[in-house]
This record gives C-alpha cells, sequence and structure tokens, in this order.
C-alpha cells in the first residue's frame, strides 16, 4: 500500500486535492484507518490517478472526468468531448486576447498620455426587457430633457393607479425618419394598462456599458466617452442605445446613478 504522501508525490498532487476527489467520488482510497482516518492507495490506482491527472490538465471539470471514468476511455467519446472542450477553449482564449488589447492599449494612455477614462467601460450581454412605456419623436437633442420627465411621469402614474412597481425606470433612444424615437418606462410583466404601451425590448448579445454619476446635464461627456471606448475596441454600434436609471430621486440629480448600455457588434 502507499501512503497518502507517497500517492501524492508520484502523482504530483497535493494531499487536499486527493482528498477532494475522494469525496467526489473520483478516486476513493483503498483503505482508511479506522482510528487515525489516514487514507491508503493500492498502486493498482495509479492508473486511474494520473488519467485523473491528464484529463485535468486539458481543462475538463470533475463532472467530465467522473462520466468520462464510469463509460470508459472509448475513442469516439474521447473525440466528441475533446472537440466541444477545444470549442470552449478558444472562445476563452478569443476573449481573454480581447482582454490584453484593452490592457495594453490603457496601460499606453496611462503610460504615455497620463490619461484616465472618464468612466469605467464594461462588456456584458442586456436581458429581454417588457416595458410599460410611452413613446415620442424629439426632433431635436434639446428637446430630450424636456419630453422624458413627463413621460416618466406618466408612466408613474399610470402604473401607480393600478399598485405595479417601480422599480426599474428605463429608456430607450433609436435614430427615427424625423428625429431621435424614445422609448421611456419601466420594467413591468402584468397586464395592460391604460395609457401606456407595452413595449418589447429585445435581448443582446454584447453592449457596452457604462455608469455614469450626477447630472443628466453631464450626460453627453459620459456617452462620448463610451463610444470613444467602443471604437477603441473596433465594435460598432448595433442597435438602439439604452439608459437605467439605477438610482433617481434627489431633484438636483447629483446623486443620480445611470447605466449607459449600447448594443455593438465587431467592426
Amino acid at each position: 500500500m502507499l501512503s497518502i504522501g507517497a500517492f501524492a508525490q508520484i502523482g504530483q498532487v497535493t494531499h487536499r486535492m486527493l482528498r477532494h476527489w475522494d469525496t467526489a467520488g473520483l478516486l476513493v482510497p483503498a483503505h482508511v484507518h479506522e482510528f487515525n482516518g489516514y487514507r491508503s492507495y493500492d498502486p493498482s490506482q495509479l492508473d486511474r490517478l494520473h488519467r485523473i491527472v491528464a484529463l485535468r490538465q486539458l481543462g475538463f471539470g470533475l463532472d467530465e472526468i467522473g462520466t468520462i471514468l464510469e463509460e470508459g476511455l472509448d475513442a469516439d467519446r474521447i473525440e466528441a468531448l475533446l472537440r466541444t472542450h477545444r470549442s470552449r477553449v478558444e472562445r476563452e482564449h478569443r476573449i481573454a486576447a480581447a482582454r490584453l488589447v484593452d490592457v495594453e492599449r490603457r496601460l499606453h494612455l496611462i503610460q504615455k498620455e497620463k490619461h484616465m477614462s472618464r468612466i469605467e467601460i464594461i462588456e456584458k450581454p442586456l436581458p429581454a426587457v417588457r416595458l410599460a412605456a410611452r413613446t415620442a419623436v424629439a426632433a431635436e437633442q434639446a428637446e430630450i430633457g424636456t419630453i422624458v420627465g413627463p413621460a416618466f411621469d406618466a408612466v408613474s402614474e399610470a402604473l401607480s393607479r393600478v399598485g405595479a412597481s417601480l422599480a426599474t425606470p428605463i429608456a430607450q433612444y433609436s435614430s427615427a425618419e424625423d428625429g431621435m424615437l424614445l422609448t421611456v418606462g419601466y420594467e413591468y410583466s402584468g397586464p395592460d394598462v391604460e395609457g401606456v404601451e407595452i413595449v418589447e425590448l429585445p435581448a443582446v448579445d454584447t453592449a457596452i456599458c457604462g455608469v455614469h454619476l450626477g447630472s443628466m446635464e453631464r450626460i453627453p461627456d459620459s456617452w462620448a466617452a463610451l463610444h470613444e471606448e467602443i471604437i477603441a475596441r473596433g465594435l460598432v454600434p448595433s442597435g438602439p442605445c439604452r439608459e437605467l436609471y439605477v438610482r433617481a430621486v434627489s431633484e438636483d440629480q447629483s446623486d443620480w446613478v445611470t447605466e449607459l448600455q449600447q448594443p455593438v457588434t465587431q467592426g
């Protein structure tokens, strides 16, 4: 019999890892001492140990390894699993490569130009959202502020009459032939409400998002910074942008928190 120390040394794994595999049922010791709990392994278990180590090095998870060991190392089965795993690794590599490019670009800005982004930018998917909303067209940029506030007030009043939540206010902006189409409302899952429209915002695979803090007067600067970041990443806008009003309570807007969301695709 081999002690856990000797077995771990042969497999180049830790005692903790062997205990973890024991708990998971992947590699159960041949013997556990009744009184002190010391684990011992039979030399015949080295083959299973090496298989687990090899599969872990390929990046398989414990559940996948358990399935492989249970069903046997059939060549067709291993090939199918490896092809699936290769696709996952390739995707992770693309994501890592994109992150590396972003890190290098930020380092360049900081080291060469002593410049920090005006807002922090992240990339993420957006869920589909069902809104109780009002829609309107702003012929000019200056009209947007005069439309959005009253539209939210109107939707809020209509939803309050039926006791609906006002927890998630969202505005969507899209280009229209005669101006900017504004969709303003609250996330809502109930039946139709008089005085508002039900609008379905579709899910988005990839969006560049940033958080604007404070007054709406300065939000164009944050949008400009976000679009600069989109261009720098080799992306292009691909659909209407959204503003999610995380906090919008105080009259002076000093403590407002707004998430800017711009769907994108590769340029």
